[in-house]
């Protein structure tokens, strides 16, 4: 049964239901563009403060001074993105390693209490993320003393639920013949993982690598709980430095919020065939 009908015999019927499709699509995807679009043309106005901006659609100056605005404000603006970048990192990788690991266990390694463990892990991952903030700060301040350290920022984050939830089911699809042959041929777990496992994995693996930096990137709250200088803020904690209480400068925020941007995009762009495929995978037979 097909999703939609093809209309084949009443050309007209068809041009008009896909000019809706193309329309709504094309609403959908100008709604998602917006912000960014809006982020762009502000960053490019001058640097003054938000009651004095003019929200308008459509550009009416392009200066970089903004931009400049954003490095000459404050002496650690580039540690800022250097920091993001250094947890960010960290944490993509770990879960990349970490996750794949479990996921492999998981999926094809049989010990005893596999199934129980699993469970738990998905009963975790059940549970708010605001729910454990609490005791996450306790622990990390009051019993470990690492406040204001790289550690408090990325040991949270290390490996996460979710990405040994993907990589279990990704994994769980590869044939188990494959493996066998492996050991077959004198492979023991690590070698049958770095050999087998992962270069089989490379679109999960992409997948985790740009949702895992993206959240790591773009995380507020933890930061911020966990940093009281601003040399050991991220970039999204530093962006909060632009406003006051009666004002804010709003230009060099969307400044530097485009400049934060950037590396998500790269990331994005550098692995999209990867996460494409990733996406996708299992939609097709053959």
């Amino acid at each position: 049964m097909a999703l939609y009908n093809n209309h084949a015999g009443n050309r007209a019927a068809r041009y008009s239901r896909n000019t809706v499709i193309i329309v709504l699509l094309t609403l959908f995807a100008l709604a998602t563009i917006f912000p960014i679009y809006f982020m762009l043309i502000s960053s490019f106005g001058d640097p003054i403060e938000a009651g004095a901006v003019s929200y308008s659609l459509l550009p009416t100056k392009f200066t970089l001074e903004s931009y400049k605005f954003f490095f000459d404000y404050s002496e650690y603006s580039i540690r800022w993105l250097l920091n993001s970048l250094i947890v960010a990192t960290t944490v993509m990788v770990s879960n990349v390693i970490f996750a794949s690991m479990a996921g492999y266990a998981f999926s094809k390694i049989k010990f005893k209490g596999r199934a129980m463990l699993f469970t738990i892990l998905l009963i975790a991952m059940m549970i708010p993320y605001q729910v454990t903030q609490v005791p996450l700060y306790i622990l990390i301040v009051n019993i470990f003393h690492i406040q204001n350290t790289y550690s408090a920022l990325i040991l949270p984050g290390l490996v996460t639920v979710y990405n040994i939830f993907l990589a279990k089911q990704f994994m769980s699809s590869i044939p188990t013949e494959i493996i066998e042959s492996a050991k077959i041929e004198g492979c023991n777990q690590f070698q049958i993982y770095f050999r087998v496992i992962l270069p089989l994995s490379k679109t999960v693996l992409a997948v985790m690598a740009i949702l895992t930096f993206m959240d790591s990137w773009n995380t507020f709250f933890w930061p911020f709980l966990v940093t009281n200088t601003m040399d050991m803020q991220t970039i999204q904690v530093g962006l909060k430095n632009f406003r006051f209480a009666n004002t804010t400068y709003f230009a060099p925020m969307m400044a530097g919020a485009a400049i934060s941007a950037l590396p998500m995009f790269v990331l994005f762009f550098s692995l999209q065939r990867y996460f494409l495929e990733g996406v996708t995978v299992g939609a097709v037979k053959g």
